[in-house]
């Protein structure tokens, strides 16, 4: 490609070789340095005049200086009449700071985007950013790559079962990721939960029971046009249930025991069911449950409706990070786990309620509240949580797919919760960037319900850790961020990166 400049970053040289060599050029050259002081020092060592620049760099362990050696680079090239400056970052950094976490929280995410275009950039191309939305923070255009493709490619290529297999998310932020590679390999996808909010040495069927004794429901009688109010807290072994009249005498309950009014002497009827249909009323009541019997007509129409609990959510104990079983001593602590003192009522209010408080940034909206990339501060070491399987995995390989894999604590609870609790064959966790803070590769690799890593290049992984890994697989994105800058420098179309081919 004639006018065309590609320069490598110190956080992925490797990956810029690979690059430039399926383009058949080399890397253009440049002096990265460090003063004593820890400044970055750049000096381009080729002309840049008139030509389309190219600057690959990607996230590291140092990640602010690699950022700020970017900055440089790209100012550098800017001072030199380059005519286009590409940035190409595999790995966004600060891609999960892309919006406000408390009242007093910074979007570092767009800060670093509009560093870039001060810097110069006039184009952006990137891999599976953490949150889509982050492509509006610039003023210029972004390509935002997609490693899925890529992933399941390598799926049907290497997996045996694989038409069989279930895709799982590990939270529930990650399910749209999650449901569109299910969507392109065909398969069954399932979710891995786990609550945070749940009251101290609370299980679902005590919340569920303690809240069926202190409601009283009021419900209309569509037969006697009555509102009968069902207390589900007997005080003689036996329901009782009181009836009054409604309000309004022209109000009359339609087939789902729902008030309407009366229109012209008759009942207004929904559109998609014409018929109301009668429910007849119950003289004994379950204290778990109320179950509202239909009539021939509805049984017609072959819906059958039971109190069952469905089979494929399986509920888990994940007391330090790990499953348990039922009849596990539970730890001291709790989620509500603080010292309350005497004399702060407050506080002995917020802790003695049924349920945790929760916390919501930004004026009581939910939005802006912790979301998936920080679930491993919902698992304290020292608290039991309850983990939530929604799907069916048994006997199954699962794939448990996220964006990233920065912490193993979330992934191993995950595993754990498909073998041990849901019956799976085979585990294999797969991610976009393998960043593997601390020792979380190490962790990953000692777990025995993990059986395969699977992640790409787009962040450097050290050699000897990548060596001490056998359940580790890296994917090559060379091909397709090269492909990327080719349709980038002649003016193509992107879209087939974003295609799945089917191979023969």
């Amino acid at each position: 490609m004639r006018g065309t400049l590609i320069f490598s970053g110190t956080s992925c040289p490797s990956l810029t070789k690979q690059i430039c060599s399926n383009l058949g050029m080399a890397p253009a050259e440049a002096e990265l340095t460090q003063f004593s002081n820890g400044e970055t020092s750049v000096r381009i060592l080729t002309s840049v005049r008139e030509k389309d620049v190219f600057v690959v760099q990607s996230g590291s362990p140092k990640i602010n200086d690699t950022i700020m050696e970017l900055l440089i680079m790209i100012s550098a090239c800017k001072g030199g009449s380059a005519s286009k400056i590409t940035a190409v970052l595999p790995y966004f950094p600060y891609s999960r700071q892309s919006k406000k976490k408390s009242h007093r929280g910074a979007i570092t995410a767009r800060m670093l985007a509009n560093l870039l275009g001060v810097a110069g950039v006039k184009h952006v191309v990137t891999v599976d950013l953490h949150a889509s939305q982050m492509q509006g923070f610039f003023k210029c255009p972004v390509d935002n790559l997609h490693a899925e493709p890529l992933i399941a490619r390598w799926i049907r290529h290497n997996v045996p079962d694989w038409r069989e297999a279930v895709v799982v998310s590990k939270n529930a932020g990650g399910t749209k990721r999650v449901t569109s590679l299910a969507d392109a390999l065909k398969l069954n996808f399932g979710m891995v939960t786990t609550d945070k909010k749940r009251g101290p040495n609370m299980t679902a069927s005590m919340i569920m029971n303690h809240l069926d004794g202190i409601e009283r429901q009021p419900k209309l009688d569509p037969i006697s046009n009555q509102v009968r109010t069902i207390s589900t807290e007997p005080e003689n072994g036996t329901p009782e249930a009181t009836t009054t009249q409604p309000q309004d005498p022209r109000t009359v309950a339609d087939e789902q025991g729902s008030p309407r009014p009366v229109v012209n002497g008759t009942r207004s009827r929904s559109a998609s069911n014409p018929k109301p249909v009668p429910i007849r009323s119950q003289t004994a009541l379950s204290q778990s449950s109320v179950i509202d019997e239909v009539d021939e007509e509805a049984e017609g129409d072959g819906l059958e409706y039971n109190d069952q609990r469905a089979h494929e959510v399986i509920h888990g104990r994940l007391v330090q990070g790990h499953i348990v079983p039922d009849d596990f001593v539970s730890p001291a602590e709790s989620v509500a786990d603080t010292e309350i003192p005497d004399e702060d009522p407050m506080v002995m209010s917020h802790a003695s309620s049924f349920f945790a408080p929760q916390s919501h940034a930004l004026g009581g909206s939910g939005d802006a509240e912790a979301s998936s990339d920080e679930e491993e501060e919902i698992l304290k070491p020292k608290v039991e949580h309850m983990i939530t399987l929604v799907g069916d995995v048994k006997d199954r390989s699962v794939f448990i797919v996220d964006d990233m894999i920065d912490k193993p604590g979330s992934w191993i609870a995950a595993a754990e919760t498909v073998r041990k609790r849901g019956g799976a064959k085979k585990v294999y966790c797969i991610a976009t960037h393998g960043v593997f803070g601390g020792d979380c590769l190490e962790q990953m690799q000692d777990c025995d319900c993990i059986d395969t890593i699977v992640v790409t290049n787009s962040y450097p992984i050290p050699e000897d850790k990548a060596r001490r890994a056998s359940k580790l697989v890296v994917l090559d994105l060379s091909f397709l961020l090269a492909e990327a800058i080719r349709r980038n420098h002649y003016g193509e179309s992107m879209s087939p990166l974003f295609q799945h081919v089917l191979d023969s």
